[in-house]
């Protein structure tokens, strides 16, 4: 089986017609419409958009065969998915998330620090997490300072830890925690 990357998800019916909210993950939102057939992550339902048009921070789609509000519902939270080669080839220095989970993580130094379970971007940069062997993840900064290096082909992302971090300690209610992510303790 082809490798999958999800490029939208499915929201609520919009109007009464079949129409529903599609949340895209591509660079330019109306590319889910040149990819042909979308497929659920199992691959047994197959959807074609038939139209799109831009709403506030979505789109609204129609998919083909689905006309009534009924249909649409039951189509909330669907992820689609298109095969990887279908995808348009990346720029250097930009990955499609799927390329990196999976990959192993070391240390510039070569010290293994585990695998990387998912890229999040919760609106101030993209986050690379990564899972240990054994312990919490460590959540840090998808940068050219702390991610020198991305080997897909050699499978691995080199990671060049932060000595330390500074933030908000919610318990103080100020400003100052610093955390050592290389022991995880706090600094005195």
């Amino acid at each position: 089986m082809p490798a999958l990357v999800c490029v939208a998800r499915i929201g609520a019916a919009h109007g009464v017609r079949g129409a529903v909210k599609l949340w895209t993950f591509t660079e330019d939102p109306f590319a889910v419409r040149t990819y042909g057939l979308l497929s659920s992550k199992d691959g047994k339902r197959q959807f074609e958009v038939a139209t799109a048009r831009a709403a506030k921070d979505h789109l609204v789609a129609t998919f083909k065969g689905v006309t009534t509000r009924d249909e649409a519902e039951r189509l909330n939270g669907i992820e689609l998915y298109v095969a990887r080669e279908k995808l348009p080839a990346t720029d250097e220095g930009e990955y499609y998330h799927t390329d990196l989970i999976g990959l192993a993580a070391v240390t510039t130094a070569g010290d293994a620090l585990g695998r990387v379970l998912a890229i999040h971007n919760f609106g101030a940069g993209d986050i690379i997490e990564i899972a240990p062997p054994k312990g919490t993840t460590m959540l840090l900064p998808f940068t050219d300072a702390v991610v020198p290096e991305v080997d897909i082909a050699g499978g691995r992302v080199v990671i060049a830890l932060p000595e330390e971090i500074e933030g908000e300690d919610p318990s103080l209610g100020r400003p100052g925690l610093v955390r050592n992510l290389r022991t995880g303790g706090r600094d005195p």
